[in-house]
């Protein structure tokens, strides 16, 4: 499979995850968060693969966004998700203060990552 097509593969299931970990009764919102980040992280990472850019091993969304639009400008427009979406990359994953986000900001996650994936999807053709 190729690179860029294997990264698809996985931000799709992590997208997947996401939503499912949301479902019924007993929603995993902590869990679910971090999968809607993946979800971004990694279908920016598949865009940067198939324009053969080296890999980025980050978790900052708005800084992969950033490399994107140095190849297209048009990946500014997914600026402000990517710097909602990047603080999931850790946040609500060790204990803390605050042990899960607000379901609110879940749903509102998965939504964003959902747009960077068919964007990118889209850019990639």
């Amino acid at each position: 499979m190729e690179q860029h097509k294997a990264w698809l593969f996985k931000a799709e299931n992590d997208l997947k995850s996401a939503k499912k970990l949301m479902e019924g009764n007993a929603p995993v919102p902590d869990t679910a968060i971090y999968h809607a980040q993946q979800c971004a992280e990694k279908a920016l990472k598949a865009y940067l693969s198939f324009k053969q850019r080296p890999a980025q091993w980050t978790h900052d969304v708005a800084y992969l966004v950033e490399l994107c639009s140095e190849i297209d400008g048009s990946f500014n427009q997914l600026l402000d998700d990517a710097k909602i979406l990047t603080p999931y990359s850790t946040a609500f994953r060790y204990p803390d203060i605050i042990l899960e986000p607000d379901l609110e900001d879940v749903f509102e996650a998965i939504d964003r990552a959902a747009k960077v994936l068919s964007f990118s999807k889209a850019m990639i053709g």
